[in-house]
Order: structure tokens, then C-alpha cells, then sequence
């Protein structure tokens, strides 16, 4: 299904938005600060999409779908004025989130659905800017928009169930996958994010290693496996029992920053060690996991094969 949509911010992430929907199939609208500004960054979006065929990124013909669903609107509101889905990706300053909010919402349909690309900025403390906020949500791209697949969806406690089945088809229509967290600080991606990072700059602090050991281990160990499963998966898979133990071990050290997580313990306390029990975080049944560890080291290998291919980051 095709839907009109406009995007609020037209710099490097609503750009890329804006590109992934074109593709799709809609017809987007893009406006900023200014026409000029708009202009500017509708060329660069055009110019960067011919890049990425040249480069194989982009499917070969991506250009012309973009010139013809990739609109300029002269302004905001003649960007949002019929448009059936609306992503606000202005700076990350609430002021400014809720002065382009106020003027989304007295310039669209009533039944428009406003979507927001903050990463931090809870949508509960933006919603007080939009009229009927029922209709009002998170819709949150990571950096490249156009290359990673998945969106966090973030409802406020007064966004309508429907805005959110609807805003989520528009997404999965793109191929991308959605994943709906409560509006709490950070959602869930920052979060996991910055709970990795802030344990990394500990380490090194602390002289246990460099940066780039860290990165080394990060990228050929347990971030290894995380394109392919998520930390509940990769924990059942290993066996709660042991995840149990690991965090006493830890405790030896860091007795308040390892605490054993309740909601392990419980599962072990009850029996429910994971895959070789047939059940865990993800319940996954005893008589697949056979398939799974088929599954599991097949991927790791065509991991492996592709990083080859790519050969090493130009970091150094």
C-alpha cells in the first residue's frame, strides 16, 4: 500500500528516512529550516543514491524511484499537509522538538499519524506539543538509516494500539524490522548500548586492556554472535546454569556491579536452564536444539566468510 508521508528534517538521518520510504513505494515530502536548506539536501540524497548503485548498495534504477516519489516542500506545513505518516527528525533539543511538533500538528489531518526519530527524548514529555497525542509515537531509525534494519517503536502511555499496528506496517513495508519498547529513559537500544560502552571505558581505565584489544574482542567473540542472536537467545543457548555461575564468579570482584539478575536466578531456582532444558527466556523445545546449533554454526561460518570478503575496517 502506498501512502503519502512526510519527513521533518531533511539533514543526514531524515534523509536516509526519506530514502527508505521513497524506495518503498511512497510518495515523500521532505522540508526543513528553509526551501534552500531543502533543496540542498534533496540534491545530496539524489547525488549520494547514484553512489550507492555504482557501489551496489542500492538496487540499480533506486535513483530514478527517487526522483520520482522524493518531493521539496516549500514548508513544514505544506510538507504535512496531506500526508498519511509524519517523522519529526529535527535536532535533539526538546524546545525545538516541541515547537515543530506544535507546528506539525496545526497543519496536518487529524488522523495523521506523528512519528518521532529522538533516541532520547522521552515521547511522553513530546507528546504535550501534539494535538489529539493519541496519534503520537516513537519511531526511532539508527545511523545509516538506509543500511540498518531495525527500528525501535516507542508508544507514549496515551498512543492509540491501531498508531501503532499502523505505523509499524509502514516500516515492515520498507523491510525492516520493528521491535515496540515503553517510553522509558534511554528505550532499550540506548541502553544496551551505553551499558556495553560504560563497561568498555571501565577497562580500560582500569589498564585491563586498550581500546582496540577491546574492540578486537568485542568483534571476534560474543559480538560476534550478535547479528545472528540477541543476549536472551545466546544465554539459553549457553545454558542459565552457567550464566548463574559466571555471575558469582563476577561477584568475587565486582559484588555490586554483577549482581545476579532476579528474574536468572528464578529460572534456575525452577529448572528452566535454557535450550537443554526446552525451556528458558525463550522457551525454545529441547527437540530443536539440534537444529538450532546446526543453524547457530552455520551462520557463524558465513559470518566469518563475509568479514573475510569485506577484509579489515580502514581504521588503521
Amino acid at each position: 500500500m502506498t501512502h503519502t508521508i512526510a519527513i521533518v528534517g531533511s539533514g543526514y538521518m531524515g534523509g536516509g528516512i526519506a530514502q527508505v520510504l521513497a524506495l518503498a513505494g511512497n510518495h515523500v515530502y521532505l522540508s526543513d529550516v528553509s526551501l534552500d536548506v531543502t533543496e540542498k539536501n534533496y540534491q545530496r540524497l539524489i547525488d549520494e543514491s547514484k553512489d550507492f548503485v555504482a557501489a551496489g548498495l542500492f538496487p540499480e534504477g533506486s535513483t530514478e524511484i527517487l526522483k520520482t516519489n522524493l518531493h521539496v516542500a516549500a514548508t513544514v506545513e505544506e510538507a504535512v499537509a496531506n500526508a498519511d505518516f509524519i517523522e519529526e527528525a529535527v535536532p535533539e533539543v526538546l524546545a525545538i522538538k516541541h515547537d515543530i511538533l506544535a507546528r506539525i500538528s496545526g497543519a496536518a489531518r487529524a488522523d495523521a499519524i506523528i512519528g518521532s526519530n529522538t533516541s532520547t527524548i522521552s515521547i511522553g514529555d513530546m507528546a504535550t506539543a501534539v494535538t489529539n497525542p493519541e496519534r503520537f509515537l516513537g519511531v526511532h531509525f539508527s545511523n545509516p538509516s538506509p543500511f540498518i534494519p531495525g527500528v525501535e517503536v516507542i508508544p507514549h502511555a496515551g498512543t492509540a494500539a491501531d498508531v501503532v499496528d499502523r505505523a509499524r506496517a509502514i516500516v515492515h513495508s520498507t523491510g525492516k524490522q520493528t521491535a515496540v519498547v515503553k517510553d522509558v529513559t534511554g528505550f532499550v537500544l540506548n541502553r544496551l548500548q551505553y551499558a556495553l560502552f560504560h563497561e568498555a571505558t571501565q577497562l580500560v581505565e582500569e589498564g585491563v586492556a586498550t581500546p582496540d584489544d577491546i574492540d578486537t574482542l568485542v568483534r571476534t567473540t560474543f559480538g560476534f554472535r550478535l547479528p545472528i542472536f540477541g543476549p536472551f537467545a545466546i544465554a539459553d543457548m549457553a545454558g542459565l546454569d552457567v550464566y548463574n555461575f559466571c555471575y558469582k564468579s563476577l561477584q568475587t570482584g565486582f559484588p555490586e556491579r554483577f549482581a545476579t539478575p532476579k528474574i536468572l536466578s528464578d529460572l534456575v531456582d525452577a529448572g528452566k536452564l535454557g535450550t537443554k532444558s526446552g525451556a528458558g527466556f525463550l522457551d525454545v523445545p529441547a527437540e530443536r536444539t539440534a537444529d538450532l546449533i546446526a543453524y547457530r554454526n552455520k551462520a557463524y561460518v558465513a559470518m566469518q566468510k563475509l568479514i573475510d570478503d569485506l577484509g579489515p575496517a580502514p581504521l588503521h
